[in-house]
């Protein structure tokens, strides 16, 4: 102990080294680097949230980069106008407001009896008309037999004829021979002469039998047009018929029903709106969103009535054109002062699956879509 006391003062002592200060004349360090160190746990706790919230900012931005989403998104469908159309009572209104329907269910029932006397007249004239053909048909077919008929009758006349007119030229030689009478040759050639006259009348007649056939066909085929209108009327009349009963087009459900059991029905009249169970997302992205937006890309849907639910779709398709452009009203930017606003474009989402809730049209949504 006392050898170090020595060595110490030994070496403060050594020419040309500077004295050592004491404590006391050593220098202080400053008073927020004091603090810092006072409070080292809480200093380091700032910095772990600090360098926790630059990383955090990081990362979202780099998530955000793969993504695009609007709020400005509903939920969108085809809505059906159910109206009449034929003028008529109702007689029937089966469905209720809101109700779930399938296709082919009945929505509402028209007064058929003036349509169905209407049907049923239609029938009774097609049965006529096709009467009326039928029965030209057979007088064809007999008109054809007596046309076959005639024909063998000029060639029996000429064959008759053909003889009388041999038997004439032989008793002309004959009477000239001497060798029979002039009365018998009188006869003969008297009997060629009828034989010409029945030839004659067989060609007329067959003539005549001959041209009375188009008569047939004309009127067979102004008969076969007359059943082609008649069939016609009767398909119209099936048709009125049937209009009598409407019937749900697509599965969907029945909205704002105003068709009430004895109303008169007008045709063009809506009774009911109709919306289908097949639906859709209508998303309206900024135009400057668009630059990685591509059909088939995945999106996350968020649906305002179902907070705790996200359903899954897909980018069908994007409009070509901004909602501007087909509106009412179109913006017209060549006339006054011009002040560019960013417009958006309808983007079409579907549903990868048919969603197992109730969705309706203008329901508010916000899809995520994934564009990288």
């Amino acid at each position: 102990m006392d050898q170090r006391v020595d060595d110490e003062r030994r070496q403060e002592t050594v020419p040309g080294r500077p004295a050592r200060p004491s404590p006391a004349e050593q220098p202080r360090e400053p008073a927020w680097l004091e603090r810092l160190r006072a409070h080292r746990a809480l200093v380091l706790a700032i910095a772990a949230i600090a360098i926790a919230i630059g990383v955090g900012v990081i990362v979202w931005w780099i998530s955000a980069s793969h993504y695009e989403s609007t709020d400005d998104a509903f939920i969108d469908a085809r809505t059906v106008i159910i109206s009449a159309q034929l003028n008529a009572q109702v007689v029937d209104v089966p469905v209720t407001d809101n109700q779930l329907v399938k296709a082919g269910t009945v929505l509402v029932r028209l007064d058929r009896s003036d349509y169905q006397a209407a049907a049923d007249q239609g029938k009774a004239e097609v049965d006529q008309a096709q009467a009326n053909v039928a029965n030209l048909k057979a007088q064809i077919a007999a008109q054809q037999a007596r046309i076959d008929q005639a024909n063998k009758q000029v060639t029996q006349a000429q064959a008759a004829l053909t003889f009388a007119q041999q038997e004439n030229e032989r008793y002309e030689r004959l009477v000239k021979a001497g060798s029979v009478t002039v009365e018998q040759a009188q006869q003969y050639h008297s009997n060629y002469l009828q034989a010409q006259a029945t030839y004659a009348a067989a060609e007329a007649n067959a003539v005549a039998t001959a041209k009375q056939l188009p008569v047939l066909q004309s009127q067979a085929l102004q008969a076969q047009a007359q059943l082609e209108q008649q069939r016609a009327g009767l398909e119209q009349a099936q048709t009125n018929l049937g209009r009598t009963v409407i019937t749900a087009p697509v599965d969907g459900f029945v909205t704002k029903l105003t068709a009430a059991k004895g109303e008169y029905a007008v045709a063009g009249q809506a009774l009911m709106m109709f919306v289908p169970r097949a639906v859709w997302v209508t998303a309206n992205f900024k135009e400057t969103q668009l630059a990685w937006l591509r059909p088939g890309q995945p999106v996350d849907i968020a649906v305002d009535a179902f907070p705790k639910r996200t359903f899954k779709g897909r980018v069908d398709s994007v409009q070509a054109g901004s909602g501007t452009a087909f509106s009412l009203l179109p913006a017209e930017n060549a006339t006054g002062n011009y002040v560019k606003i960013v417009q958006r474009v309808p983007v079409k989402i579907v549903f990868d699956k048919p969603p197992d809730v109730l969705l309706g049209p203008g329901m508010s949504v916000v899809p995520t879509v994934k564009v990288r």
